[in-house]
């Protein structure tokens, strides 16, 4: 990320030694940071404070963070991007989350740089304006004309070959499980097979002329990621 001057951060955790720590290393990365230590607050914050990404804890008394993600993100409008951290990682709680607005999810514990790569996420997805233009190693990102360029070509993309593309992309260097993937390109209500997922992926990897698979990794078990120069 170029700069994280103007951008702001609402952390919401009932538990004070994680608002400390996250606080601290956010604000040194430059980050203007507020924070909440319960739902109730976090609404409220939220309203006067503007967030652009707020990261927010499911396990809260009296007001869930899941509870806070429908206010925040109820009537659609909203463009915040939220990333919900959970201490159980239970398909059913991440589901959840994702389906009231959420934009993605951390299992307690988690490690800071990990949150700081999906908070970039977000906000190359979201914000493409605060960074600048999205330029991603060899990649330049144009979702208004729905376009990635790779190496200076424009490539020739289906809807959902761009979609994958422009998802993996975005969480360059995070690990991407197949179902997370289903659940952000095809939606929760998908059916079909997993195996949908490899198809797509190595019809990506013919037209970037990934024959190693150096680009898009995979990794046994646990799902692909794009490593970037």
């Amino acid at each position: 990320m170029k700069t994280a001057k103007g951008i702001k951060i609402l952390l919401v955790d009932d538990e004070p030694h994680i608002l400390q720590f996250l606080e601290m290393g956010l604000v040194n990365e430059g980050f203007e940071v507020q924070t909440a230590s319960d739902g109730a607050d976090a609404i409220e914050q939220a309203a006067d404070f503007k967030p652009h990404v707020v990261i927010l804890d499911v396990m809260m008394p009296e007001m869930n963070g899941f509870e806070v993600v429908k206010e925040l993100k109820g009537d659609g409008s909203s463009q915040v991007g939220i990333i919900m951290l959970t201490a159980k990682d239970e398909v059913e709680d991440r589901v959840k989350g994702l389906t009231l607005g959420a934009d993605d999810y951390m299992v307690k514990p988690f490690s800071f740089e990990e949150l700081l790569a999906r908070i970039q996420a977000r906000l190359r997805n979201q914000f493409p304006d605060l960074l600048g233009e999205v330029v991603q190693g060899p990649f330049r990102l144009d979702d208004r004309r729905k376009e990635i360029i790779y190496m200076g070509k424009v490539l020739e993309l289906s809807p959902t070959e761009y979609e994958l593309l422009k998802f993996m992309i975005i969480n360059c260097g995070i690990v991407l499980s197949k179902t997370l993937i289903l659940d952000r390109v095809w939606g929760y209500d998908f059916g079909g097979e997993e195996n949908i997922v490899e198809v797509y992926v190595r019809s990506l990897r013919e037209k970037l002329g990934d024959k190693e698979h150096k680009l898009i990794r995979t990794l046994r078990g646990v799902g692909y990621r794009v490593d970037l120069p």
